[in-house]
């Protein structure tokens, strides 16, 4: 979150900032709320200094045995007023913190202004997007011709938006998140496995709540959330705790499920692996020092890069506008793949430099030289496996329906190079 100080004597840069994001941010609010928490501590320090004051009046009239009745009187009245005071207290700053986590993080400058994602700034492509001598055909349909992707059969057990994935597709789907840990491992990432379920914290830690609570599975009768992305697991193992600066940076790397309700995005992507209520990703998370936060956010999407490189999969890179970028993110970089069937770039890893906003919410400091400052976080997705998949399936494609698998994950499929009803 936005340091509160920050935002009270900087009001009109934040409102300016939030005028750049998609939604409306009620910045007034803090400053309302903040006011009256300021009101009710001068009254209540006032009351109480008043308080001893006649307190030891009353001392000195029992001591002279006179009577001290009115003043003992008066001071219940105060003490009955301070009672009020301190209770309205703990409500306005319940409400206070609630509106701050509320304000999402001011975009870098050098973030391109707009309202969506028309205004997002193409930095490169890598890679010539595939020409076929025949019609492609779209990752669902080969799914379903290899009997790889079976969504019917999922949607029975389950429903909508869910995908079982049988032979060599669960192979596949396995094969390439192997190769992303390990290619991220040899890149000095520490790997993690973390649990599926987090608490409410630790989604407020990380920005999902309170503005995201409707995309989130919340796990009835319980404080627990299915993780939406591995960052929120991952990201919170250093809640609360000030690490020494001389071993930053820390670089972390998470394979995990991902649960989504996708609320408010009914119709798209309906068909496929873009757009699932349960998918799998790998995940990047690094905490450093300040200074350092941009120079690791050219190297944490180069990371992500890679896989795509290693996999021959083109792609571009895209820095997203003010009115496109996540609620917590300073600055993203959008790593986008080609999709043949789609005949379009197609999102497929997200890589963003948080700066201080989710160590403040998690109180995530480091220690340099005896003083302490919150660290910078940052993430991203290194890849979406299911995406990933896709991306295989459609660009690797042959005339007569089989898929080639790229080179790099031959060695994780057991040898094997070719997706078919043959084999």
């Amino acid at each position: 979150m936005l340091d509160l100080k920050f935002i009270t004597e900087n009001a009109d840069l934040v409102k300016k900032a939030m005028a750049t994001r998609s939604g409306t941010y009620d910045v007034d609010k803090v400053l309302t709320l903040n006011a009256r928490r300021k009101e009710i501590l001068g009254e209540v320090e006032k009351m109480k200094a008043e308080r001893n004051r006649v307190s030891d009046e009353i001392a000195v009239l029992r001591k002279n045995k006179q009577s001290a009745d009115d003043k003992i009187a008066a001071m219940k009245a105060d003490n009955e007023r301070i009672k009020q005071l301190d209770e309205e207290l703990s409500v306005v700053e319940a409400d206070l913190r609630l509106a701050q986590m509320s304000i999402p993080n001011i975009p870098h400058k050098s973030v391109p202004v707009g309202p969506d994602d028309t205004a997002n700034m193409e930095v490169r492509r890598v890679g010539e997007p595939a020409k076929f001598d025949f019609t492609p055909q779209a990752h669902w349909d080969i799914g379903a011709k290899q009997g790889i992707l079976d969504p019917v059969t999922a949607a029975k057990i389950t429903g909508a938006r869910f995908t079982i994935y049988r032979g060599l597709g669960a192979r596949l789907e396995r094969a390439i998140g192997n190769f992303m840990l390990d290619t991220h491992i040899e890149s000095g990432y520490t790997e993690v496995f973390p649990p599926f379920m987090v608490n409410r914290d630790s989604m407020y830690g990380t920005g999902q709540l309170p503005k995201f609570e409707e995309d989130a599975f919340a796990v009835k009768n319980t404080n627990y959330f299915l993780v939406p992305t591995a960052e929120v697991p991952v990201t919170n193992m250093h809640r609360g705790e000030v690490l020494d600066a001389k071993t930053l940076p820390y670089y972390y790397c998470a394979y995990t499920a991902c649960f989504r309700a996708e609320a408010g995005s009914a119709g798209r992507d309906t068909r496929g692996l873009i757009r699932q209520h349960q998918f799998n990703k790998v995940e990047l998370v690094k905490f450093c020092l300040p200074e350092h936060s941009y120079d690791e956010l050219e190297n944490l999407t180069n990371e992500a890069e890679l896989i795509l490189k290693k996999l021959g999969l083109p792609y571009r890179v895209v820095c997203l506008s003010t009115g496109d970028m996540g609620f917590s993110s300073a600055k993203t970089y959008d790593l986008e793949v080609w999709m043949p069937s789609y005949n379009r770039y197609v999102e497929i890893s997200s890589c963003s430099n948080f700066e201080d906003y989710q160590a403040r919410r998690m109180n995530i400091k480091y220690k340099k030289d005896g003083k302490t400052g919150f660290v910078h976080t940052l993430n991203g997705s290194g890849l979406a496996v299911g995406r990933t998949t896709a991306a295989i399936l459609e660009n690797y494609q042959n005339a007569d329906g089989s898929v080639t698998v790229p080179d790099a994950l031959v060695p994780y499929m057991g040898g094997i190079r070719k997706i078919s009803l043959d084999k």
